[in-house]
């Protein structure tokens, strides 16, 4: 054996025992393979670094930059909410239903671009309906993968087939010829998460959900976040009161979120503002409290919030901590001299001073610089306090925005990305004109282009192409392939079905699986030679297994989503797992029945 196939496999062998105990972060892990690589010589340093430039990560890049043009757009939020309407709330229903939209729109495009344009539509189900994204985003993952066996141009692995097949005298496949195959993998993979998602997916707080920012003021200030809605009937004592003086504030510590009638709205209405018979309120406090007032006044309860959904929606409305700036106009002035609620249309819940605490009313305090409000109220109103020189807005928030003439461009930009690669344009070519065209066209700007990009995901499929790099390089890859192809000659084709899936598993897994495929059609069609098999399809079960890539986060889709989904690498073992296996059952089975 060569000294150079020797120190590969030895830094093969390092990088996957640091990937499954997880000694260090992934991408630190890949960048030092990568460095070990070339520090040893076995790659030039243009090789070392070849991964920073190959198509995957430039690919990998666009389409993360035209998520989130598509995402700020409030496209996939169009999206989301159709999908809630057709299964509800059932979190089985909804697994199922995106896994299998995401596995057949991968059967025409790349599966990173479609797993990255239905990201932004699952991250907003997982926040309307209280579902973690981690319990969501491996499914869509994985049914992007599977859905890359399902025609003949979903894949590289398979898009390269029919050339190898070519080059070998062989007759190359048909467009559908695989679709059997997929069509069984993607039910497979479906009912796999169906009985057994609630078990092998992780139910822990995900990247995207760790704890709130509202979450966390709440907590930290322990604000009410109680809301319920009454109406005031025609006989309600409250009628002809004004705000202040219902009692609403000093009496029960509640506030007034809003006030409708028809459909007008009336939010963080003014302290002088007259209640008035058939007018709907949303009181904000602790529910006791709530109900108190509603007695005494005689309000009758609504069940649902209606009109005022927007304000309960952390996508549209929310808490904010607001500092005084020092040289702010309030200085020595009151919330009452200022008309606090009338000019900002933002209702003041709390107030803090030095070390004095106030929730019941604060109007007539005078504000000092650091003086500390928490307000509640629409995104759009609270951005008039974050442009204003009087206040310092501590907590960050979003505001979604859904703009249909950029979402229409965004759209637009996407398809033709993907127009471009169907037909056979260069795939980081193509993408990467997407996304600068969306940069071009005021769908992002290059500062959010380059916040989009998840550099963790970047540097960890860069450090490890040149491993792949270094494989076939040395003949290492040769030379393991023969090791294993040379024990299973003259078995029974069952036998010699399954060492040639889990071969190409393995080795899809530390290398491209367009490298895989090239690597191992060639031993398998001598092996098929030599054995009186058909060679054709044990060259198709080599590209179908290549995609076999569920129980460590390195090939592209996993990578890309292992941070929104928070996975650790035993998460992926734990689920990839099970789901490896099943593919590697189904697909021999299938092959040893209808291909061979």
């Amino acid at each position: 054996m060569e000294i150079n196939i020797i120190i590969v496999l030895i830094i093969l062998s390092a990088t996957i025992i640091l990937l499954v105990f997880e000694v260090f972060r992934i991408d630190l892990i890949a960048i030092l393979a990568m460095l070990a690589l070339g520090w040893t010589g076995i790659l030039t340093p243009a090789e070392t670094l070849s991964g920073f430039s190959s198509n995957a990560v430039i690919a990998m890049i666009a389409v993360m930059i035209m998520g989130s043009g598509i995402a700020k757009t409030g496209v996939m939020n169009k999206f989301s909410s159709y999908i809630l309407k057709i299964v509800g709330k059932s979190k089985p229903k909804l697994i199922g239903l995106v896994s299998f939209t995401v596995g057949i729109l991968s059967a025409f495009m790349q599966n990173v671009g479609a797993a990255a344009l239905f990201l932004p539509a699952v991250l907003n189900i997982s926040k309307k309906e209280k579902i973690p994204a981690s319990e969501l985003i491996m499914p869509l993952g994985f049914a992007a993968i599977v859905g890359g066996t399902l025609t003949m141009v979903a894949s590289g692995p398979l898009i390269i087939l029919n050339d190898l097949l070519r080059n070998a005298n062989l007759k190359p496949y048909g467009l559908f010829s695989v679709s059997p195959v997929g069509l069984i993998l993607l039910a497979l993979l479906i009912l796999y998460f169906f009985i057994f998602g609630k078990w092998i997916l992780p139910h822990s707080e995900s990247g995207s959900e760790k704890k709130s920012e509202q979450k966390k003021l709440i907590d930290s200030w322990h604000l009410p976040f109680k809301t319920m809605r009454y109406i005031i009937p025609e006989n309600s004592s409250i009628i002809g009161k004004t705000l202040e003086n219902s009692g609403a504030w000093d009496n029960y510590s509640l506030h007034v979120l809003a006030v409708s009638k028809s459909k007008n709205i009336d939010y963080a209405p003014w302290r002088q503002t007259e209640f008035n018979s058939s007018e709907e309120i949303l009181l904000l406090g602790e529910e006791p409290d709530i109900k108190n007032f509603a007695s005494v006044y005689g309000l009758e309860l609504q069940e649902n919030l209606e009109m005022f959904t927007n304000l309960n929606n952390p996508s549209s409305a929310g808490f904010v901590e607001v500092l005084i700036a020092p040289r702010s106009s309030l200085i020595g002035r009151t919330m009452r001299e200022v008309t606090f609620r009338k000019k900002y249309i933002v209702e003041p819940v709390l107030f803090f001073s030095g070390d004095e605490k106030v929730t019941d009313n604060f109007s007539d305090r005078k504000f000092k610089s650091g003086d500390t409000l928490i307000v509640h109220g629409l995104w759009d109103n609270v951005l008039r306090l974050k442009d204003s020189e009087d206040f310092v807005v501590i907590t960050p928030f979003e505001i979604e925005k859904n703009d249909n003439k950029k979402a229409f461009i965004s759209i637009m930009c996407f398809a033709v990305a993907i127009g471009l690669t169907i037909a056979k344009f260069p795939i980081s070519i193509s993408l990467f004109s997407g996304a600068i065209a969306m940069v071009l066209l005021g769908v992002v700007r290059i500062e959010e282009a380059y916040k989009s990009v998840e550099w963790k995901v970047v540097f960890l499929i860069a450090g490890l192409i040149p491993l792949g790099i270094a494989m076939q390089k040395t003949g290492t890859a040769e030379f393991l392939a023969q090791q294993i192809m040379g024990l299973v000659q003259g078995s029974h084709p069952i036998m010699i079905l399954t060492i040639v899936a889990i071969l190409s598993t393995i080795f899809s897994l530390f290398m491209s699986n367009v490298a895989s495929t090239v690597v191992l059609a060639p031993l398998v069609i001598g092996m098929a030679t030599i054995g009186n098999m058909d060679p054709r399809p044990l060259v198709l079960l080599v590209a179908v297994c290549s995609g076999n890539s569920f129980i460590l986060p390195t090939h592209q889709v996993n990578a890309m989503l292992m941070t929104p989904g928070g996975y650790s690498n035993s998460d992926y073992l734990k689920a990839g797992g099970g789901m490896t296996i099943i593919f590697l059952l189904a697909v021999v089975t299938i092959f040893y029945l209808f291909y061979i």
